[in-house]
């Protein structure tokens, strides 16, 4: 295998996948017909309305960009450097719980495929396998490791000192799921999913406080990220607390109903920030446009959900990969465009306010699923 050049890899992964994928919505629907309804309805749904889920949309959909001509793109980086890694894209597989139920291979399989691309992983706390196994599975891996808080400040200080001890290169607090949403998807089909059966503690969580963000930083030396912020109110708190990470997100719209787009919110907590911290989002991002976009409007990382799901449900590991791949195929495209050679000449003046081309919707970034043989 060593000796096959990169196309040859991505070929013989898929052919072993028994897959072709040629443009990321044949992942979606691949992904569409390997999955039962209730697990779909897990991906693709968000809280009540679903307004926030549709707004993560338009907020990326309102955004056009400026190209400039006649400059020299022979070359062009998509790297960046972050937690002590060169990662070949910007982009952190964000945490999702759940995983096993779209793929045996659960957060150990994401975590291979991250590690083998080189983009960063952040493990759930309620995906199973445990930290411990998936530390196994990629060691030497970008990987941090993000807890919802279902106990006592012993409890927590388990957590962290188990990651510090795995090789996690950052530990996140999620801080948007006080108290948990109504998934009107499931609760119409009176459907209640194993994890949440499982699920126990909650009252910890809900009594979240910055208290257990000054205890995590006062006594640990580890890169704290703080997930779901969503307001250059709380990112200057979290700034007075030594926070090394904002994570702007609102849960990919699955927690507050009628809540702003995550690309909306990210300018303000970027203002606020002024470069004391550093800022990844996350938010129905799904193209590589979509990930130009945010580094433009002054994120330095990018958080992948949704797409990481459908691909991992299309063809396990070989499918994250070459999502990857396509990933990095529209990234480079598009600064090439843009009369750009490395993310690092992104900003404002890239962009440009646009009314959308397509109604907002968990879909709207794969207009083409309409077309046959795609269509579900």
């Amino acid at each position: 295998m060593q000796d096959q050049n990169p196309e040859q890899m991505a070929a013989m992964r898929l052919a072993a996948a028994g897959t072709d994928f040629q443009t990321l919505h044949e992942i979606v629907a691949k992904a569409r017909a390997n999955l039962n309804q209730n697990d779909w309805d897990y991906i693709v749904g968000g809280a009540d309305t679903e307004t926030t889920l549709r707004r993560n949309r338009l907020a990326l959909d309102q955004l056009a960009f400026r190209p400039r001509v006649l400059r020299d793109v022979s070359t062009i980086d998509t790297s960046v450097d972050e937690f002590g890694h060169r990662l070949r894209l910007p982009i952190l597989l964000a945490p999702v719980g759940a995983l096993e139920s779209f793929h045996d291979g659960a957060a150990e399989t994401v975590v291979r495929a991250a590690r083998e691309f080189g983009v960063a992983h952040m493990l759930s706390s309620v995906c199973q396998l445990g930290l411990e196994k998936v530390a196994e599975a990629a060691p030497d891996g970008a990987r941090m490791f993000q807890l919802y808080v279902r106990g006592d400040e012993a409890w927590v200080d388990d957590h962290v000192a188990r990651a510090i001890a795995h090789g996690y290169a950052g530990f996140a607090l999620t801080v948007d799921t006080a108290h948990y949403s109504r998934r009107e998807r499931d609760i119409a089909k009176r459907y209640v999913r194993e994890s949440r059966i499982r699920a126990t503690g909650g009252d910890f969580q809900k009594g979240l406080e910055w208290r257990t963000v000054k205890l995590i930083k006062d006594k640990y030396k580890i890169p704290l990220v703080l997930k779901g912020i969503a307001t250059a109110e709380d990112a200057a708190i979290a700034l007075d607390h030594g926070v090394d990470w904002i994570y702007v997100s609102n849960h990919g719209g699955r927690q507050l109903d009628h809540g702003r787009g995550s690309m909306h919110v990210l300018p303000e907590i970027v203002d606020a920030v002024a470069g004391r911290a550093k800022i990844m989002v996350d938010g129905s991002i799904c193209r590589g446009t979509d990930i130009v976009k945010a580094i433009a409007s002054g994120a330095d990382l990018v958080g992948i959900g949704r797409l990481q799901c459908w691909a991992l449900a299309a063809a396990g590991e070989a499918g994250i990969v070459r999502m990857l791949e396509l990933l990095e195929d529209e990234m480079i495209r598009c600064l090439g465009l843009l009369g750009l050679t490395s993310l690092r000449e992104l900003n404002k003046s890239c962009l440009h306010a646009a009314t959308p081309a397509n109604p907002p919707s968990v879909f709207s970034a794969f207009p083409l699923l309409d077309i046959e043989p795609y269509r579900y």
